[in-house]
């Protein structure tokens, strides 16, 4: 059997089609209807921790095999920069020192600019072991000279990840009304402290019940905070311009 040397990206689709494309050949527009290359699973005693992300961003579950990607998950949900997110995009098969490889990238991520994004994430220790970091860079080399961008995720600021971790229990509209959220951000005062707004729009109510409303303006990126700091009454409120 003749040994395929042309970089080439295998997608899977939702009616159970895959498809070979040559990387310099791919396109945004292959993976339409496409599908995680993976399926995954949460069996008790696994090592990993995985299972599906409800996105706000693609209206559907993403699939995540461990803690570390939630987390990189999470953070694109929350980035308004981001309008697109595909977990285990394609199976990549390349001809790499003499023999073939594989590859399975953790995310593709569209962003508005109609940038491209390829991320894979691994703990920064494990990014020590050179066959890892060897393994991870011949993907990258692939993506770049096809013109997209490519990320080795490894960790972010603890606080700043809690923060859109606590935010992200207000990023559906089912939770909070629209009605109440559109009250709250009519009535904010830019530059008035969390607790100072929440007692002035809760009104004879308690102020934690004004709380819900804020909280899914900020994670909709209509206001902003300093969330290089834990959320207090103390935080900030601004519009997001």
């Amino acid at each position: 059997m003749a040994v395929r040397k042309v970089p080439t990206a295998s997608i899977r689709y939702e009616d159970l089609r895959v498809r070979d494309v040559p990387v310099r050949q791919l396109r945004l527009v292959d993976f339409a209807e496409s599908k995680s290359w993976r399926d995954v699973r949460s069996v008790h005693g696994m090592a990993h921790y995985s299972g599906r992300y409800s996105s706000v961003t693609t209206g559907g579950h993403v699939l995540y095999e461990s803690r570390l990607e939630l987390a990189r998950l999470l953070l694109a949900d929350f980035d308004s920069e981001v309008q697109g997110i595909f977990a285990q995009p394609c199976r990549l098969a390349a001809w790499v020192d003499g023999r073939t490889r594989h590859h399975v990238p953790d995310f593709l991520l569209v962003m508005r600019s109609g940038t491209v994004r390829v991320v894979n994430v691994k703990p920064a220790d494990r990014l020590q072991d050179p066959k890892i970091a060897e393994a991870l860079a011949w993907p990258g080399e692939l993506f770049r000279q096809h013109g997209w961008e490519y990320e080795i995720w490894s960790r972010v600021d603890r606080v700043l990840l809690e923060n859109v971790r606590f935010l992200a229990g207000y990023r559906r509209r089912d939770v909070v009304s629209e009605a109440e959220v559109e009250q709250a951000w009519e009535r904010l005062v830019d530059g008035e402290e969390l607790s100072l707004a929440e007692r002035r729009l809760a009104g004879g109510r308690p102020p934690e019940e004004a709380r819900p409303a804020l909280m899914a303006l900020l994670w909709a990126r209509r206001l902003r905070t300093d969330l290089s700091r834990p959320i207090s009454g103390e935080s900030v409120l601004w519009r997001c311009v």
